[in-house]
C-alpha cells in the first residue's frame, strides 16, 4: 500500500495508508513517495510555522542521497548479474507446493525485465534474488562425476543376487572410481564405495566357485592322452 500525507491538527501525518490503516513511517517508502511527501508538505504547511528554506534544502539533500543509494544498489546488482554469465550456479526457487527447489546450471545470459534482473539458466528465467550458490567448473565436474559413479553402483542387484554376468560391469565401476581425482572422490558417498567393495567380494566368491567347478569337471571327465598316459 502506498503511503500518503494526511493533515492532522494542522500537521502532516505520514503514517496512514490510502485505506486509512495505521502503518509505520518509512515502510515501503521509496524515492517517488519521498518526493510526493515533500510536495504535500509544501502544499499543506502551517502558515504560522512555515518550513524554512534550510529545511527544504535538507530534505532535498536527503532525497538526493536516497536516490543515489538506490541507483548505486541497482548498479551493483547489474554488475553482479553480468559477472555471473558463463558461471555455474545453484538457484533456490519454490515449486507449486511452496517447497524449496534447487536448480543447477550455467548462466547463459542476463535479462532486465520490468526493473528486475533475471538470470537465464537451463532455458528458464529466474530472479537474481533466487541465487543461492556460485561455483566453478571444477566443483560441478566433481559433483557430476560422483553422481555418475553413484548411478553406476545403483544399477547392480543385491550382492546375494549377483551373477558372474556382472563381472565386467563391476570391473568397469572400479576402474571409473580409481581414475577419479582425490578432489572428485571427496564428493562420493561412503556407502557407494562400500557397495562396490561388497560387489567385488561377491564376484570373487562366484569366480572361485566357478573355477573350482570347472576344475572338478575336468578331473572327473579326464580322458587318456594320445601317448597313452
Amino acid at each position: 500500500m502506498a503511503i500518503v500525507a494526511n493533515v492532522n491538527n494542522g500537521k502532516l501525518d505520514y503514517s496512514y495508508t490510502k485505506s486509512g490503516e495505521k502503518e509505520p513511517v518509512g515502510s515501503n517508502l521509496g524515492y517517488d513517495q519521498f518526493l510526493q511527501l515533500l510536495c504535500a508538505e509544501m502544499q499543506y504547511q502551517d502558515p504560522l510555522e512555515p518550513t524554512t528554506n534550510t529545511d527544504y534544502v535538507a530534505q532535498m539533500a536527503t532525497f538526493s542521497q536516497l536516490e543515489a543509494t538506490l541507483s548505486l544498489e541497482q548498479t551493483e546488482q547489474n554488475a553482479l548479474a553480468s559477472a555471473l554469465v558463463g558461471k555455474q550456479v545453484i538457484l533456490a526457487t519454490e515449486d507449486t507446493t511452496g517447497n524449496t527447489k534447487y536448480v543447477e546450471g550455467r548462466v547463459d545470459y542476463v535479462l532486465y525485465e520490468n526493473g528486475e534482473v533475471m538470470l537465464s539458466v537451463n532455458n528458464g528465467l529466474y530472479p537474481l534474488s533466487t541465487l543461492d550458490t556460485v561455483a566453478d567448473d571444477t566443483y560441478f565436474d566433481a559433483a557430476a562425476t560422483a553422481k555418475t559413479f553413484s548411478n553406476m553402483v545403483s544399477q547392480f542387484p543385491d550382492p546375494l543376487n549377483l551373477t558372474l554376468t556382472y563381472k565386467g560391469a563391476v570391473e568397469e565401476a572400479r576402474e571409473f572410481y580409481d581414475n577419479m581425482s582425490d578432489y572428485q572422490k571427496e564428493f562420493v558417498e561412503a556407502k557407494d564405495v562400500e557397495v562396490l567393495k561388497a560387489l567385488e567380494e561377491r564376484i570373487k566368491e562366484l569366480q572361485a566357485a566357478a573355477d573350482a567347478a570347472e576344475k572338478n569337471k575336468e578331473e572327473n571327465g579326464q580322458t587318456p592322452t594320445e601317448d597313452g598316459e
